[in-house]
C-alpha cells in the first residue's frame, strides 16, 4: 500500500498517494522560519540603534533617518557581487555542482576586497553628497559624522551578505541566524561603549556596526572552513580568484544590487524630504520606518526562501516546479506582511513614545505625526509582500535586468516626483517645476502607498509572465 504522501526529489516537494506533486508547506516554513528569525534579529539591531540615537537627541534620530537608506543603496550598488551569491549557490546546489558553490563565495569576497577603496572614497565624499539636500546645519553635521564610518566600512557588511548567501543557498539558514546573533550581540555591547563612554556620539554607532560586522564575518569564515564544508564544497581549495567567474558574478550582481538600490534611493530621497521639512517629521518617519521593519524584515526572510527554492529547482532542471513553489512563497510573504502591518498600526500609539527622549521639546509632535503615518504604512504592506516575494523569486531565476529597470523607472520617475509634490508647499521644495500641495509628512507617505502598490503589482506580473524561464546562467 502506498503511503499517504512522500517527499519528492525537488525542493519543498511532497508527492501524494496518487502520485501528484504538491508544495510541502512544512518544508517551505522549515527554510523560511530561520530566515524570518534572522530578520527578527536584524529588527532587534535596528531598534537598539534607534533607541541609542533617541538617547542622544531627536535631531540625531532624524539625521540617521535622513541618510540610512542612502547608505544601504551605496552598499547594494558597490557590493553587488555579494548579493549574487545566493542565486548562484542555490542553482549550483540544485545541480550538485558543490565545488562551484564554494567558489562563488570566494569570488564575492575577492570582489569586496577590490571595492573596499571605493566604499572609503564614497564615505569621504560625505559633504559633497549631503550638501545639496539642504538639511538643517546641525542635522547635516550629525549625518556627516555618521556617514563616513558607516559607508567607509560597509564593505564588511557586503562580505557578510555573501556569506549569508552561501548558507541560505545550500538550505542552511540556521547558520545565517547564528552569525546574525553573534554580530547583533557584539553591536549591542559596543554601542554604549563607543557612543557614550568613549564619547564618539553618533559616529560611535557606525563604528560599532563595523566592528560587529567584522566579528560576524570572521565567525562565518570559521564555519565555512570547517571539515564538513571542506569535504563537500572544497572551501579550502577554491579561494584563488578567477577573472571569468568574477565578471560573471558582477554581470549578475550589479543589476541585482541596483534593483533594491533604486528602491532605497527613492526612499532615501523621500526621507530626506521629511527631514528637510522639519526635525519632528523626519524623526517620525524614521520611527515608522523602523517599526514597519517588523513586517518588512521577516517578510524579506520569507522571500529569501523563494530565492533558494526557485534557484535549487532550476538547478535541478525543473522550471515548472520553480513557478509553483515561487507562487507559494509570494503568497506567504504578502499575507504575513499585510497582517503584521495592521497590528503595528494598532499598537503604534503605545510603542512610539518609547523611542523618544522625554527631555526633547519636539518629541511629542514626532509621536503625533508618527501615529498618523503608521496607518498609511500599514496600507501598503500586502503589496510590499508582493514586491519582495516576486523580486526574490525572480532573483533566484537570475532575472535581474528587467526588474532593475522597472524598479528604477517606478522609483525615480513616479515615486520621487510624487513625494516631492505631496510633501512640500510652495517655496519649500528643491525644484519649482513640480506642483506643490504642501501636505507634509502625511502627503509623503501617501506617495509611498501609491508607489508600493504600483511596484508590487508590476513585479508580480513580471513573475507570472514566465519570461524568467528562458534565462540561463
Amino acid at each position: 500500500m502506498a503511503p499517504a504522501s512522500a517527499a519528492g526529489h525537488l525542493p519543498a516537494q511532497r508527492i501524494d498517494a496518487a502520485g501528484r506533486a504538491h508544495v510541502d508547506q512544512r518544508a517551505v516554513l522549515a527554510l523560511a522560519l530561520p530566515l524570518m528569525a534572522n530578520s527578527a534579529v536584524q529588527i532587534v539591531l535596528n531598534l537598539t540603534d534607534m533607541w541609542f540615537m533617541g538617547r542622544i537627541s531627536t535631531r540625531a534620530l532624524a539625521a540617521v533617518g535622513a541618510v540610512q537608506w542612502l547608505v544601504i543603496a551605496v552598499m547594494l550598488v558597490l557590493g553587488g557581487a555579494g548579493t549574487a551569491v545566493q542565486t548562484l549557490v542555490a542553482q549550483h546546489f540544485g545541480a550538485r555542482r558543490y565545488r562551484r558553490a564554494g567558489q562563488a563565495v570566494w569570488t564575492a569576497l575577492w570582489a569586496m576586497a577590490c571595492t573596499a577603496p571605493l566604499f572609503v572614497l564614497v564615505g569621504a565624499a560625505r559633504h559633497l553628497i549631503l550638501a545639496p539636500f539642504g538639511f538643517d546645519s546641525r542635522v547635516e553635521q550629525l549625518a556627516s559624522a555618521f556617514w563616513f564610518p558607516r559607508v567607509g566600512g560597509a564593505f564588511l557588511a557586503a562580505a557578510v551578505w555573501a556569506m549569508f548567501g552561501f548558507f541560505n543557498g545550500i538550505g542552511r539558514p540556521r547558520v545565517t541566524l547564528a552569525i546574525s546573533i553573534v554580530a547583533t550581540v557584539t553591536n549591542a555591547l559596543l554601542n554604549p561603549l563607543f557612543i557614550f563612554r568613549l564619547g564618539w556620539g553618533i559616529a560611535g554607532s557606525a563604528w560599532a556596526t563595523n566592528a560587529a560586522q567584522l566579528v560576524g564575518l570572521l565567525y562565518a569564515l570559521a564555519i565555512f572552513m570547517r571539515a564538513d564544508y571542506r569535504r563537500r564544497y572544497r572551501s579550502n581549495l577554491t579561494w584563488r580568484p578567477h577573472r571569468r567567474m568574477l565578471l560573471q558574478q558582477l554581470r549578475l550582481g550589479v543589476p541585482m544590487g541596483l534593483s533594491p538600490a533604486a528602491d532605497l534611493l527613492g526612499f532615501a530621497v523621500f526621507q530626506m524630504m521629511q527631514t528637510r521639512l522639519g526635525t519632528a517629521g523626519g524623526a517620525a518617519t524614521q520611527m515608522v520606518v523602523i517599526l514597519t521593519s517588523i513586517a518588512y524584515m521577516p517578510g524579506f526572510g520569507i522571500a529569501s526562501a523563494g530565492t533558494t527554492l526557485v534557484g535549487q529547482s532550476i538547478g535541478a532542471r525543473s522550471r515548472d516546479w520553480a513557478l509553483q513553489v515561487g507562487d507559494r512563497v509570494i503568497l506567504l510573504a504578502a499575507l504575513y506582511m499585510g497582517a503584521i502591518g495592521v497590528l503595528i498600526a494598532l499598537g503604534g500609539p503605545w510603542v512610539l513614545p518609547f523611542f523618544i527622549g522625554s527631555h526633547d521639546s519636539e518629541s511629542a509632535q514626532a509621536v503625533v505625526i508618527g501615529t498618523q503615518l503608521l496607518w498609511l504604512a500599514a496600507g501598503y504592506q500586502f503589496f510590499d509582500g508582493l514586491n519582495l516575494g516576486s523580486s526574490m523569486c525572480l532573483r533566484g531565476a537570475g532575472d535581474v535586468r528587467i526588474p532593475a529597470a522597472l524598479v528604477l523607472t517606478v522609483s525615480l520617475l513616479l515615486f520621487v516626483p510624487l513625494a516631492h509634490a505631496f510633501t512640500f508647499a510652495s517655496g519649500q521644495g528643491w525644484v519649482r517645476f513640480l506642483p506643490q500641495f504642501g501636505w507634509g509628512a502625511v502627503g509623503g507617505w501617501v506617495a509611498v502607498l501609491i508607489y508600493v502598490m504600483v511596484l508590487g503589482s508590476t513585479l508580480f506580473l513580471r513573475w507570472r509572465s514566465g519570461a524568467w524561464q528562458k534565462i540561463r546562467l
